[in-house]
């Protein structure tokens, strides 16, 4: 129910199921679905639906009015649990993308250890969603992801690079004989994403309709599966991190993605909480951006 509450207070913030979808990276009809389950779950009416537009219902102004601090109790809640938890470690937590294929991060973390090499490095992957929720839930100490989310003063919003996006598909597909590939070129292409049971809406409803990729999408639960089945021509995957890549498999090639011939872009960040800034996580934080930038 907590997350139907979330989606409910966002369509009613950005006054727009449309909007609320975008920003929750969900579709339209999927949050239009949970709203109504949340309704059903209570047992009251919370908008009243006219045509394209809605509007609150008495007992839906209460119920958003209550929820907003509810909420804010209750990740405060959950944060504070996982800080009681994890009081006792010593090291640093860091988390990344499933599917990023730079280097930056492993060598970010390699001077990291060589500096501080009686200090424990946990490391987590996901996908942006699932990064997002461990750091606002104290789970991870930073994380190196995409923005995807209007930036937020709770964090500390590091911009490390801006990268273009690109594809992995297998070096024997007709379309990797170019450096690049239109995005309207993959339709009937199957697009492979790394992405967990839980995650896998959230993950192809970006991709659709943030990114405009069409057609079928097949999940992976990890990047060596994921890279099995583009060796396999079962379709291309998106991917995180640079054009090249030293040791890249020669099964598979990489492709600048384009739209209307120019490349899209993704912005990559690293972030931590404001609340717990510290030494060991800003000295990385600087190891990581020395990565991209040199």
């Amino acid at each position: 129910m907590i997350k139907q509450i979330k989606y409910f207070q966002a369509v009613v913030r950005c006054k727009s199921f449309t909007e609320a979808a975008e920003e929750c990276h969900i579709s339209q009809s999927a949050i239009s679905q949970q709203i109504q389950a949340l309704e059903k779950e209570l047992g009251i009416q919370l908008i009243q639906r006219e045509n394209r537009k809605f509007s609150l219902t008495s007992a839906g102004e209460h119920f958003y009015r209550r929820s907003v601090s509810l909420i804010e109790d209750f990740e405060k809640l959950c944060a504070d649990t996982s800080r009681i938890a994890n009081q006792n470690y010593e090291g640093i937590r860091i988390g990344y993308l499933k599917g990023y294929v730079g280097q930056e991060f492993r060598l970010a973390i390699s001077d990291f250890s060589e500096k501080y090499p009686k200090i424990p490095v946990k490391i987590i992957t996901g996908n942006h969603e699932e990064l997002y929720e461990a750091l606002k839930g104290g789970k991870v100490d930073l994380v190196l992801s995409d923005q995807r989310r209007a930036f937020s003063d709770e964090y500390e919003n590091h911009i490390m690079a801006k990268r273009e996006c690109c594809i992995e598909i297998a070096a024997r597909n007709p379309l990797a004989l170019a450096s690049s590939v239109e995005i309207t070129a993959l339709r009937d292409t199957p697009c492979i994403l790394v992405a967990s049971p839980e995650q896998q809406e959230n993950e192809r409803a970006y991709y659709q309709e943030i990114i405009g990729i069409r057609g079928e999408f097949v999940f992976a639960e990890n990047l060596e599966e994921a890279r099995l089945l583009v060796s396999g021509g079962k379709g291309f995957m998106p991917v995180e991190g640079a054009v090249n890549e030293p040791g890249f498999a020669a099964a598979l090639h990489r492709l600048i993605l384009t739209r209307r011939g120019k490349p899209l872009y993704r912005t990559y960040c690293a972030f931590w909480k404001a609340d717990n800034s510290g030494y060991y996580i800003e000295d990385f934080a600087e190891m990581l951006e020395s990565k991209f930038t040199s």
